[in-house]
C-alpha cells in the first residue's frame, strides 16, 4: 500500500519540481529583461541563462526553504545557542573583573557606538573617534 502510494505520487512530485524550476527561471528572466537593460544597459538573457543566476543565486544566498526544520536545522540552533551561551558567559566574566569606573566607561562607549543613549551634539560637529 505505502508502495503504491510513492509510485503515484512521485509523477507529480516530479511534474511539481520542474513546475516550480520553470516558473522561477521565467521570473527571474522577464525580471532582468524587464529592468536591468533598462536601468544599466545590460544585454537581455535566455531563460537557461537566467537559470543559471537563480541556481548561483541559491548557491550564494541560500533560500526557499529547508532551514526551519529537519535534523539540520536543529543541529545549527544548537550549536548557535552553544556559542551564544559561551559568548555572554564571556562578556560577563569580563564585565565582572573591571572596576566600576571601567565598566561604566566600557558601557558609555558601546551606547556611543551604536547609537543609543548618545549625548546630544550640535548640528555640524563630529563625533568624537574612540
Amino acid at each position: 500500500m505505502r508502495q503504491m502510494k510513492w509510485v503515484v505520487m512521485a509523477p507529480f512530485a516530479i511534474v511539481g519540481i520542474l513546475l516550480f524550476t520553470f516558473i522561477g527561471g521565467e521570473v527571474v528572466r522577464l525580471l532582468w529583461n524587464w529592468l536591468l537593460p533598462e536601468l544599466f544597459g545590460w544585454p537581455r538573457i535566455e531563460f537557461w541563462q537566467a537559470l543559471g543566476i537563480l541556481a548561483l543565486c541559491r548557491i550564494l544566498f541560500g533560500g526557499l526553504g529547508g532551514h526551519g526544520s529537519g535534523p539540520r536545522s536543529n543541529i545549527h540552533r544548537r550549536v548557535s545557542e552553544r556559542w551564544n551561551e559561551r559568548f555572554a558567559e564571556r562578556v560577563t566574566e569580563r564585565l565582572e573583573q573591571m572596576t566600576p569606573e571601567e565598566r561604566e566607561r566600557f558601557k558609555q562607549r558601546m551606547r556611543e557606538r551604536w547609537g543609543l543613549d548618545a549625548p546630544a551634539q550640535e548640528p555640524g560637529a563630529e563625533r568624537p573617534t574612540p
